[in-house]
C-alpha cells in the first residue's frame, strides 16, 4: 500500500515538474528575482499546482502537495541541469 502511494506521488511529480519549471521561467523573464529565491519560489509554484490538480487525481491533497514540493524541487534541478556555466566549483591549484 504504501509502495503504491509512493509511486503515485513520484508520477504525480513528474508529470508537473514541466509545467512547475515552465511557469518559474515566466517569473523569472517578468521579475528581476534574487536568485536565492528561485528554488523556494519553485517549490511554492510546485505546491500551488499540486492543489489545483484535485480534479485529475484521486489522490489524497497531503499527497499532492508533498508531490507538488517534489515537483517544484526537480524543476529547479531541471533547470540547473541544462544552464550552461563556465568555470568550476573549486579552484585547480596548478603548479608552476
Amino acid at each position: 500500500m504504501e509502495n503504491e502511494i509512493m509511486t503515485q506521488v513520484l508520477m504525480f511529480a513528474t508529470v508537473i515538474s514541466p509545467f512547475v519549471a515552465g511557469l518559474l521561467e515566466v517569473i523569472k523573464r517578468l521579475a528581476a528575482l534574487p536568485k536565492n529565491f528561485i528554488p523556494l519560489i519553485a517549490v511554492v509554484i510546485g505546491v500551488i499546482l499540486g492543489a489545483v490538480a484535485y480534479p485529475f487525481t484521486e489522490m489524497d491533497g497531503t499527497m499532492r502537495l508533498w508531490a507538488g514540493a517534489g515537483a517544484g524541487l526537480s524543476a529547479t534541478g531541471l533547470f540547473e541541469l541544462v544552464q550552461r556555466r563556465d568555470g568550476r566549483t573549486t579552484k585547480i591549484k596548478e603548479d608552476a
